[in-house]
Formats: structure tokens, sequence, C-alpha cells
């Protein structure tokens, strides 16, 4: 009686990530004009990337890079210095880092709705209800500071 060699076990493939590794980094004046650019340059590399213009993730991180690039111009601005963005995804998640040259001015939490009667201070209000945690760092090569997002983009 001859015995069978048992069945080899197959274990299920993990499921692909949504992304494989991709990194964008640029300079941009720091003016309204380089803000924009850094808007419509990060939808772009996000279409490229495999989530399409008008989509709901598309949306939010563009919004979320327009927010801080603002920000950056409007508050971080130092005559001379640029802003940097640097976009990544990997696996389900979208990181959007943007740096300015003010060290001084840091982000604040929104602590509730803002003053109807300000200009301003919606920014972080909504990249705190759009983004799953966002937080900020000084730099370590000079002065200045980073903030940072993280957009969990469900799968296709």
């Amino acid at each position: 009686m001859t015995s069978n060699p048992p069945l080899p076990v197959r274990t299920p493939q993990p499921t692909p990530p949504r992304f494989p590794w991709h990194h964008f980094a640029m300079r941009f004046s720091s003016t309204p004009r380089g803000a924009r650019l850094a808007r419509r340059l990060a939808g772009e590399r996000l279409d490229a990337w495999g989530t399409p213009y008008g989509s709901d993730a598309h949306d939010v991180v563009t919004l979320i890079v327009a927010e801080l690039s603002a920000n950056a111009v409007r508050h971080g601005h130092v005559p001379g210095r640029d802003f940097r963005l640097r976009l990544s995804a990997e696996g389900t998640a979208v990181r959007v880092e943007v740096t300015d040259t003010r060290g001084e001015r840091i982000p604040v939490r929104p602590a509730g709705p803002p003053d109807a009667g300000l200009d301003g201070g919606r920014g972080l209000l909504l990249v705190s209800a759009l983004t799953d945690r966002w937080g900020w760092f000084p730099c370590a090569d000079g002065p200045g500071k980073t903030v940072w997002a993280v957009v969990e983009v469900p799968s296709a």
C-alpha cells in the first residue's frame, strides 16, 4: 500500500496594495501662484498614480495640498524663500508634507468652528476633518517647519 503525499497547503495571496511606492517633491515660490501650481501638479501626480480626477480621494488630497500650500504662503512666507511640497503614496495612504521657512509660527489644532466674522481660520479645520491624521514637526536641516497630513485612499 502506497501512501499519497499530503497536498500542499495553498496560502492565500495578500491583496495587492492600492499604491506601489510613489514619491513626488518640488519647491514652489512662496506666492499664491506657487500654491496654485502645487495644487495642480499634485492633482496631476495623483491621476498618474491611479487616483483619477473627480474621485473623492483625488478631491480630498488636492484640497489638503491647496490648504497647506496656502498656509505656507500666508503664514510661513519669508521673502526670498520657497516652500516645498512632498507627496508620497504607499500601501493605501497618501502623505502630504508642506515645508516652509517660518519655524516660529506653528499650526494650532482648531478647538472648534472659527468665528464667523474672521477672514480665514478654516484651513486647518478642513485638514482636521478630511484627513486621518495630521501634525507638524520642526525642520532638522534648517529653519522652518513641516506640516503633514495622511489620507487613507480606499481601493478602487
